[in-house]
């Protein structure tokens, strides 16, 4: 009975090391700005020549290493996604508040009627130069609580972020 209770030990503090590791990769790791690795840096000045960046990280999503990075533009907040090679795959763009499109503020309003919308990003899928907006994010606050949630081009879909 020993010997199964002490088997049993080992192998639930294996998994549970093995969970710590696996956590542990999946977290992203802040870059210092003095340390931007150049292919990233080239996208970023290729894209917002002049663009004051406020943060990089680094992390690993569906199996690929990439920089998340927040940055500036002429007054504009953006952010990108860019793989460790440099390729822009994402751009975020904020939109002032009063040029959101009315359905889009009509779908988180009618799903969440207490909220606030803080900020508002059009997600922008890209390939080379091309973008194609593909969904927008949403800060809201919703009785104190800052939540993010993403809504569908045509704002039939209004969801927490990360939620299927």
């Amino acid at each position: 009975m020993r010997r199964i209770l002490g088997s049993f030990a080992l192998s639930a503090m294996a998994l549970v090391m093995l969970a710590l590791i696996v956590r542990a990769e999946d977290k992203a790791e802040k870059i210092p700005l003095d340390k931007i690795p150049k292919p990233i840096k080239d996208a970023i000045d290729g894209r917002f020549p002049g663009a004051e960046v406020a943060s990089v990280e680094k992390e690993k999503e569906d199996g690929k290493i990439v920089f998340d990075v927040e940055l500036k533009h002429k007054g504009r907040k953006y952010e990108m996604d860019i793989l460790e090679d440099g390729t822009i795959i994402e751009i975020e763009k904020e939109i002032a508040l009063k040029d959101v499109p009315e359905v889009i503020t009509k779908a988180i309003l009618a799903k969440y009627p207490k909220a606030t919308i803080k900020e508002v990003m059009e997600v922008n899928e890209v390939k080379g130069k091309k973008e194609t907006p593909k969904n927008y994010e949403a800060t809201i606050d919703v009785d104190g609580k800052k939540q993010e949630v993403v809504v569908s081009l045509d704002g039939k879909s209004v969801k927490k972020e990360g939620e299927k």
